[in-house]
């Protein structure tokens, strides 16, 4: 009987690695001018466009979503084809979802210098701009989901579940904070008004970083570290309550942003109730990558991506102990508007991003 051959896509993985190089480039020469500016604003070169309050939001996007999000998208494009045995649903699809996405970035790029935003913390894109997120998102989803249904291996490993719920849970947290009455083309007031709209945006923000930087990158780290490492997965029947737990949770968390502010008392309580109960999952998570390395420790005296892995897997770990203990009402009251919040959570968060 003659062997079935798989052709996979790896062109569609190609592109997304020359982007994320490309852009891992641009966006951290922004942050390092925005950085600069703090001590030294004539480095705004006199120009309004490159003021610090122009290049900031531009910073964020561009490592967040063009960077981190080319990243993302290639790993999943690579480990889902041979998770499941089959190539990607659509070809098309494949590079309408590339070539759209390079589209938006480019589109933020614009805007943002020129002071177009909305003014919301990791949503700061237009209207018209909001509406191709989410049409681009949508060609992600159904290229994703076919390549589900035409599978050739049954068992949906847990790496798959994770992308899932990224498509999912990041569609609901981006049109639902996207809801805007437009005034003109360039200009749009948000849906919601005051302590609501605070809400919202923080609900939203919090998830973007749970299911745009977190949800993904621990799929691809459990493809990825065993098979780095030769060696199954320590647990899979954790990875299986990493999962569940994590989604349900996490979605909770995000008043904890909004601690001593006009959001009522139950709802932060409820937000620092869920952020540690986050802790539990996330180190499932942490340790479950470290123990499938028992046994293989030698290697990575040797092995320069398995040293990378280790980092990247303790410093979740060690940003999602940070993260719950500053939700804390009486740490917060100290770390709060602070530089130590952005300067040791968001270290730990892109050496996190290390794998």
């Amino acid at each position: 009987m003659e062997l079935e051959k798989i052709h996979y896509d790896n062109k569609i993985v190609k592109a997304f690695i020359i982007a994320t190089v490309i852009f891992g480039i641009i966006g951290m020469t922004v942050g390092l001018t925005a950085a600069i500016q703090l001590f030294y604003p004539a480095f705004n070169f006199d120009l309004q466009y490159t003021t610090f309050g122009r290049i900031r939001p531009l910073h964020t996007n561009s490592v967040i979503f063009a960077f981190v999000g080319n990243a993302m998208f290639a790993g999943i494009y690579y480990s889902m084809q041979r998770l499941l045995k089959a190539r990607m649903f659509n070809d098309s699809l494949s590079w309408i979802h590339f070539w759209g996405w390079q589209l938006i970035i480019l589109a933020a790029a614009i805007t943002l210098p020129l002071g177009l935003t909305t003014s919301k913390e990791y949503a700061e894109l237009e209207w018209p701009i909001d509406i191709a997120i989410a049409l681009i998102w949508v060609v992600f989803g159904i290229n994703m989901i076919g390549t589900i249904i035409k599978r050739r291996e049954q068992h949906m490993y847990v790496a798959i579940w994770f992308y899932i719920a990224t498509f999912v849970t990041v569609a609901v947290l981006h049109i639902v904070n996207s809801f805007a009455i437009p005034v003109t083309f360039f200009k749009s007031y948000s849906w919601y008004a005051g302590v609501q709209d605070a809400l919202v945006q923080w609900w939203y923000g919090h998830n973007a970083v749970a299911f745009f930087l977190t949800t993904p990158f621990l799929g691809i780290m459990y493809y990825f570290l065993p098979k780095a490492a030769n060696r199954p997965v320590y647990s899979y029947r954790l990875s299986i309550i990493h999962f569940w737990s994590l989604i349900f949770i996490y979605i909770w968390a995000g008043p904890h942003h909004l601690l001593y502010t006009a959001l009522p008392e139950w709802a932060q309580s409820l937000g620092v109730v869920f952020s540690i109960m986050l802790i539990a999952p996330s180190w499932g998570g942490m340790l479950n990558g470290l123990f499938t390395l028992r046994g293989a420790w030698d290697r990575v005296r040797e092995d320069a991506v398995l040293k990378f892995m280790v980092v990247a897997v303790t410093a979740y770990g060690m940003a999602t102990l940070e993260g719950p203990l500053l939700s804390l009402k009486s740490v917060n009251a100290i770390t709060h508007y602070t530089d130590w919040i952005m300067r040791t959570c968001m270290w730990a968060v892109w050496v996190g991003m290390g794998f």
